[in-house]
């Protein structure tokens, strides 16, 4: 019998956290992962994500969380950067439109943004940070990266944030396009999470 460990996911977005428990279903360990949001997330004190990266403010987050939580804490941080565009949305993806403003708009802003822009220019990668900390304390931070471009339109129905207009040349789809599978083997947080799970696997 499988030994059985629990992560707690800093976060109260179900959608990501289903996202992990078929990313963490489809890898072969040796040990069998729980994972759950960090119980009355929306209450704690909240951590204040303003630093330069994706790795600090994923760090910083797992951190704060596992002074305020029992056991084995994860926190996340990513984005689309644009080199084109000084690297933008960057770590500010989730608010470049401004605070509340819905995925459409966010996707607007950055196609206005690009208007003008051709060939390189329109290149872009998809960056996720993962921390796990336990007690305050750091005990891994790992990093995945996917690359394509940006399209000059939405194609497609699946994904969030950016994936209708996130075109990945070697399925010749956007990410909003491919099925869960697909994206969860290719996107940034998949690679990004593999990697933290192969990280706890030398732990235990």
């Amino acid at each position: 019998m499988r030994a059985r460990v629990r992560l707690f996911f800093a976060s109260s977005n179900p959608g990501k956290l289903q996202e992990y428990r078929a990313l963490a279903e489809a890898a072969a360990l040796s040990v069998s992962i729980d994972l759950e949001l960090t119980p009355k997330f929306e209450s704690l004190p909240a951590f204040e994500e303003n630093a330069p990266t994706f790795s600090e403010n994923a760090a910083g987050k797992a951190l704060h969380y596992s002074r305020l939580q029992e056991g084995l804490v994860f926190a996340d941080d990513s984005g689309l950067v644009v080199p084109s565009l000084g690297g933008a949305p960057g770590v500010h993806s989730a608010r470049y439109a401004g605070e509340g403003a819905t995925n459409s708009q966010r996707i607007e802003k950055l196609l206005a943004d690009m208007r003008g822009k051709r060939g390189e220019e329109r290149a872009a990668h998809f960056v996720c940070a993962i921390a796990l900390a336990r007690k305050g304390r750091a005990l891994a931070v790992v990093t995945g990266r996917v690359d394509g471009e940006v399209l000059a339109s939405p194609r497609g129905a699946g994904g969030f944030g950016y994936d209708p207009v996130f075109y990945f040349p070697a399925l010749g789809k956007t990410f909003a396009e491919l099925s869960a599978e697909q994206k969860n083997q290719q996107s940034h947080r998949g690679k990004a999470f593999r990697k933290l799970l192969a990280a706890l696997s030398s732990m235990l």
